[in-house]
């Protein structure tokens, strides 16, 4: 359930988020001051990569009416369209890139291998997701008004579906991001009437979306396809597959970083004068991290390194390694929770807490460490208060707001509106 203070959560005084807040600024101005030929290198290098491997998936399929060849094709351009997505698109459009001042990656000019509007992108995902990062209410990444991933969403017998909306969600997940930004609840509420300017709005975006989705139907289906000529069937499937394994991938990294155990979620109130010590405090309770080698990391875009991306959302993507080994110290310094482990691990935990939370709250013990969607829910549970180190005689420990205002959450959860992301 949501934490209600963060500060009370943490154990942490006014002063302590300060201090962490000023060593995560020293930490940005550090890689700041140091970024140049080595970055610009790294990025121009996987642009090349991306490239090269694109071009020979679509070569490769024109043969792709021999089964090696499709599935050669198919390895390549996933492989070609992940990179392009993960560690290329995301990064750019974060503006990881701009102090370069190539027209080539910066964030004013990129548009990704997606059927998302990158402008429409970057309002939902650079503006409302890392700015209310996990806040009930504000952050449209939570279930992406598709899912309940937390008990302070009301339940409706439309959450039973949840594993079969988050199969499709996978599957078809450029289409869900591209359609994030229409705000289709708001629609289906009657907020949009014919005549007002919220109408025109949602009109405008509408025109966008569909604008850049038929673009990228148009590409991969139609034009790819006849330039391969009789292998244009065979093409087509291999373009769709390769545009589902993107998707499928894209979606389990996004998951693991946001919604396994320990992936903190809040309340509107815990933003309400919010310094930026605070702020990143949230960010580090808010994500969760997957560990592994240099191919995962690369894969994933970096975002293996989820906690360093929304504490550092704008750093270059290939320092997130050297930087969370900064933010781990912080992490054990100020006796906070750095939440990591292997992509099975926690994408088996992001699945266990979408199909647990399917059902209604009734089936779910009502104690503490019961359905453990997020850390919060079972640290120190019973315990009257924080744990004093008899060595230090300082505050250990988290110190769970549920311990006093549980029973105020679950009378609220109760009687309000389910959350629309």
């Amino acid at each position: 359930m949501a934490i209600s203070d963060v500060k009370e959560y943490a154990h942490l005084t006014e002063a302590d988020v300060e201090a962490l807040g000023a060593e995560f600024d020293a930490i940005r101005r550090e890689v700041e001051a140091s970024r140049g030929e080595r970055d610009a290198k790294y990025i121009r290098n996987v642009i090349r990569l991306q490239r090269a491997l694109e071009i020979s998936g679509r070569g490769v399929l024109f043969a792709s009416f021999l089964p090696p060849a499709w599935l050669a094709g198919v390895a390549l351009l996933s492989t070609a369209k992940i990179i392009e997505n993960m560690e290329i698109g995301h990064n750019a459009m974060h503006g990881q890139w701009d102090w370069m001042n190539d027209p080539e990656i910066h964030s004013s000019s990129w548009e990704w291998d997606n059927a998302g509007a990158a402008k429409h992108w970057k309002h939902t995902h650079n503006y409302l997701h890392h700015k209310y990062t996990n806040v009930l209410g504000m952050d449209d990444d939570i279930g992406y008004g598709l899912l309940r991933v937390t008990r302070d969403q009301r339940w409706k017998p439309f959450n039973l579906g949840n594993p079969i909306y988050n199969l499709v969600l996978q599957l078809f997940f450029e289409y869900g991001v591209a359609i994030q930004h229409l705000e289709l609840g708001k629609l289906a509420a009657g907020r949009y009437q014919p005549g007002t300017p919220e109408r025109a709005e949602f009109e405008r975006k509408r025109s966008e979306a569909l604008t850049k989705m038929g673009k990228q139907v148009l590409k991969d289906y139609v034009i790819f396809p006849a330039l391969t000529g009789p292998a244009f069937f065979s093409t087509l499937t291999a373009n769709l597959a390769a545009n589902m394994v993107r998707n499928v991938w894209s979606n389990a990294v996004i998951f693991c970083g946001h919604f396994p155990d320990g992936a903190e979620k809040f309340t509107k109130a815990d933003i309400d004068g919010e310094t930026k010590g605070q702020w990143y405090l949230r960010q580090m309770l808010g994500s969760a991290n997957i560990s592994g080698g240099p191919l995962t990391h690369f894969m994933t875009g970096n975002l293996s390194h989820q906690i360093e991306h929304h504490l550092f959302p704008d750093l270059p993507s290939n320092r997130y390694a050297e930087i969370a080994v900064k933010v781990r110290a912080l992490a054990e310094k100020y006796d906070l929770p750095y939440t990591t482990g292997s992509l099975p691990v926690q994408y088996f935990k992001a699945w266990r807490t979408i199909l647990k939370l399917s059902l209604p709250n009734k089936y779910l013990r009502d104690t503490a460490d019961d359905a453990p969607e997020t850390a919060s829910e079972r640290k120190f549970a019973g315990s009257p208060g924080p744990v004093i180190d008899p060595v230090t005689g300082k505050r250990r420990g988290l110190r769970t707001a549920l311990a006093s205002g549980r029973r105020r959450l679950t009378r609220r959860t109760e009687r309000t509106p389910a959350f629309v992301g």
